[in-house]
């Protein structure tokens, strides 16, 4: 049966389009007094091979060593990519009763009495109802004080720059965590990634294990006048060459990271930021400054990315050659966006089968997930 939050077709044009702000959300929630429609996803059970896990639920049931943990945000527009992001990951699990998912929301937002966090996390409830999980509102003020102008409104979201806080926020007895964007789809087993970058983390006793670009134009990423006043400096003594790689994937080591304070490290680059401009773009560059170099390399295959197209018009993408495990969306275009538009990219068309809302004129059986 269908997730019972319909809203009407004149709000949820507004929802799906408009990208509209949480607090928009949340006003948009009062009025309607409900929310976009999701058909419940199908339950996905463990294989004969699969760990056992402690029974219960809740933040005592994380410590259990045998989780594989992953991080994603909850927010207004992208509610629907997170949903079809945990339903990818889900269906190719060989092991989905062994996820638990850590998802940050907005705090402070009120729909009708109630908190926006927990209105979202309900409605995740209600699409998937096994699945193990755990709602952290994220307080704006956090960051926001520290948050720059960027080349596109939507990179400025406090929620954007959650993964630099995951530490401070995640239970200590988490060791490890997979932080992923809303934009993406996992074609692939999302244990393989797990296994792999904890392999690789533990040999190199690192804090970040990612894809990474070294035919990218890193100097790109910054402003000129960066390099010019000497911003190279900013990397020297790396064990690596300094390369891009995208924040949207990433294995993090929490214990490390806690134990080496990255997490202010990351803020001051943003302080940086703001007295002199060094960068245009959001949350990635503060990333690159503090780890670029550092980063514990993986396949490609774990992000095909820029899917998106770039951050100023959203132009339709090919996927890059060779196997693909997770497909992103990052730049401006949107899969469920461009879809609704009904000019969707061809690559579009691999995001659609993950998609489980139901569109005010049509049943749920219209578009129950394959």
């Amino acid at each position: 049966m269908p997730s019972s939050l319909p809203l009407s077709p004149f709000l949820l044009f507004f929802f799906f389009f408009a990208s509209p702000t949480d607090a928009v959300f949340s006003s948009l929630l009062a009025a309607a007094g409900d929310g976009p429609r999701f058909t419940e996803a199908p339950h996905f059970r463990n294989g004969v091979h699969c760990p056992s896990i402690s029974a219960g639920a809740g933040r005592a049931a994380a410590c259990d060593p045998s989780y594989v943990h992953i991080a994603m945000t909850l927010d207004a527009h992208y509610l629907r990519g997170s949903i079809a992001a945990v339903h990818s990951i889900l269906k190719h699990s060989s092991c989905p009763d062994t996820l638990f998912f850590h998802f940050f929301a907005p705090a402070g937002g009120r729909v009708g009495g109630d908190d926006l966090s927990r209105l979202l996390g309900s409605t995740v409830r209600s699409v998937f109802p096994a699945l193990r999980f755990e709602v952290y509102p994220f307080r704006a003020e956090l960051v926001s004080g520290l948050i720059s102008s960027s080349v596109r409104v939507a990179l400025q979201n406090p929620l954007n720059y959650v993964r630099a806080y995951l530490a401070d926020v995640i239970d200590s007895c988490v060791q490890r965590v997979v932080y992923l964007d809303s934009d993406v789809i996992v074609v692939d087993d999302v244990r393989r990634l797990w296994d792999d970058a904890a392999a690789r983390l533990d040999s190199a006793a690192a804090v970040v294990a990612a894809p990474e670009y070294c035919h990218a134009n890193f100097t790109r990423y910054f402003a000129p006048t960066f390099w010019a006043e000497g911003g190279a400096q900013a990397f020297a003594g790396r064990r690596h060459r300094p390369c891009y790689f995208n924040t949207g994937v990433m294995v993090m080591d929490l214990h490390r990271w806690r134990a080496g304070g990255y997490r202010r490290r990351i803020e001051r680059w943003m302080e940086v930021q703001r007295e002199r401009r060094i960068y245009e773009l959001g949350s990635l560059p503060p990333f690159l400054l503090v780890f670029a170099g550092e980063v514990e390399g993986l396949e490609h295959r774990w992000n095909q990315h820029g899917l998106g197209g770039d951050n100023l018009t959203g132009e339709c993408r090919r996927l890059h050659p060779g196997p693909v495990s997770l497909m992103h969306w990052s730049g401006k275009g949107k899969p469920w966006d461009r879809l609704d538009a009904g000019n969707p990219c061809p690559v579009d068309q691999l995001w659609k089968p993950y998609d489980l809302y139901v569109r005010p004129s049509s049943g749920a059986s219209s578009i129950a997930a394959t």
